[in-house]
Parts: structure tokens; sequence; C-alpha cells
């Protein structure tokens, strides 16, 4: 069960943060609240643009 951390950049206000493609939970922006990141059972669902891969696993 291998995931990666990727930086994902909130489309409100622009804040780079990284976040596990497998998220079990939902992953908030640090800076305004929005939700960047929703679990699915799976690859969690990214809603704001993926950058580049941190670590892979």
């Amino acid at each position: 069960m291998a995931g990666n951390f990727q930086t994902v950049q909130c489309p409100d206000c622009e804040n780079e943060q990284i976040v596990f493609t497998k998220a079990s939970t939902a992953v908030n922006c640090a800076v305004c609240g929005t939700t960047l990141a929703r679990p699915t059972g799976g690859n969690a669902a990214i809603e704001g643009e993926v950058g580049e891969t941190v670590e892979a696993r």
C-alpha cells in the first residue's frame, strides 16, 4: 500500500501544501481552510492544482 506525497496549490489562496495521495481524511488548506483532498477509498480526490511529487514511495 504505497502512495506519494505531492504539492497541491490551493485554488482560493494559492498556498502550496504537501498532501499524501492516499489520504484517509479530508485535507484542508492551512491558510484559508478550503478542502484540498477528499478521501475516496483509494487515491484521494485532489481539488487543487497538483505540482511536483515530493517523495515517491
